[in-house]
């Protein structure tokens, strides 16, 4: 999960990263008041999961509240990369001498954590990288080890700081690695981090990507969700801890295991060519059990997609058998009843699958075609979608 700049400036303020004054407004008339409170120069920032704001005309410095609501008043009518600008943030302004760079991020290639670390900030980090890479000090943290004061200054040095500034940017390294481990993120980065004319270090604009997989552990993670801009499709199947994600098709998907669904995708996609370029509408994953309410909820998402044109139910069955996989998608019609309109087929394969299509056969429910094969069910399910 993404956040927004104003959000990290947040959770940065929580763990005693320097930052300025931050307070968001969703009109004209807030970005005043807030920019009457902070007083002085602030800069109004859009506040959208996307770089280049600044290109685009979503950052504006400005000197009055009057100034900051008419800067608010054009900001928020922008789109930037495809993103409209619900709020902004009016953010302290802040009198720079220089700029850096500082990440730690998830190396999943390494198995371990990376940072990335340069004395040249406020630029495009990719074209630094590309550029000049020998200004970006790239350096393994051990997730056992983390990163301490000694780590912090190594970190420093390879990017390049000098002397007299290490020691003051080490202490915030530390602190912004504690972001990252105590929130289980997956990405913390600031860009640029500061150094200001009377000598203090700060953050001045922040990403963080938090590990949806660790909000067990992290409830509070729940309210930092942009639920507005959620595809309505994936917050109703999330609401149903189901593993779906939504695709630009018309064939639904519904399987069990993720590696089964995987396939499931190609085989579907080899097969619309076939049939008028028809494509998978989504991943969805139902994991082992394949109850009744599991295998209608996971109906009612994709049949509330009206994109889908036909349904595609591959299962395998292991530790749950083809014969309770069939008994579930039978109950599942039942259960939504007029709601199911779009053509079903399904294969199944393993443990008791005679008995489950047999009870598939039984219900002779009309809009379920049972194929022998994936190649098959995935060629009558494109079809479908194409008639």
């Amino acid at each position: 999960m993404d956040l927004f700049e104003y959000q990290a400036r947040d959770l940065f303020e929580s763990y005693g990263v320097p930052v300025l004054a931050g307070i968001v407004a969703d009109t004209p008339a807030e970005a005043k008041a807030a920019a009457e409170k902070i007083g002085g120069t602030v800069v109004v920032k859009a506040q959208v999961k996307a770089g280049g704001r600044g290109k685009a005309g979503g950052v504006k410095v400005v000197h009055n509240g009057d100034d900051a609501a008419t800067a608010a008043e054009a900001i928020l009518k922008l789109t930037i990369k495809g993103l409209p600008v619900n709020r902004v943030m009016i953010a302290q302004g802040a009198k720079i001498a220089q700029e850096f760079y500082f990440s730690v991020l998830l190396d999943r290639a390494n198995r371990s954590y990376l940072s990335l670390c340069s004395v040249e900030g406020g630029m495009e980090i990719e074209e630094l990288a590309v550029e000049r890479p020998e200004a970006l000090a790239k350096i393994e943290v051990d997730p056992i080890a983390g990163v301490d004061l000694a780590k912090a200054t190594a970190i420093a040095k390879a990017g390049g700081f000098p002397d007299e500034l290490v020691d003051k940017v080490a202490p915030v390294l530390v602190k912004l690695y504690e972001v990252y481990k105590g929130e289980d993120a997956t990405l913390v980065e600031v860009n640029p981090l500061v150094l200001t004319e009377d000598g203090q270090i700060l953050a001045l604009d922040g990403k963080v990507t938090l590990d949806e997989n660790a909000g067990f552990r992290h409830p509070n993670h729940e309210a930092l969700e942009d639920k507005a801009a959620a595809d309505p499709l994936e917050a109703k199947a999330k609401a149903n801890d189901l593993n779906y994600v939504k695709l630009d098709g018309e064939v639904g998907i519904i399987g069990n295991g993720a590696g089964l669904v995987m396939s499931t995708l190609d085989v579907v996609s080899y097969a619309g060519e076939r049939h008028g370029g028809v494509k998978p509408a989504n991943f969805l994953d139902i994991g082992g059990g394949a109850s009744a309410t599991v295998m209608a909820n996971g109906l009612d998402v994709i049949l509330g997609d009206p994109q889908v044109k036909s349904v595609f139910v591959n299962v395998f069955g292991g530790i749950t058998a083809c014969d309770a996989v069939a008994n579930g998608i039978v109950q599942a019609l039942e259960i939504l009843g007029d709601s199911a309109t779009k053509p079903l087929v399904v294969r199944l394969d393993g443990n008791k699958v005679e008995e489950g299509r047999a009870i598939l056969r039984a219900a002779n429910n009309p809009l379920v075609t049972l194929a022998d094969t994936m190649d098959e069910g995935a060629d009558k399910a494109a079809e479908l979608a194409n008639a």
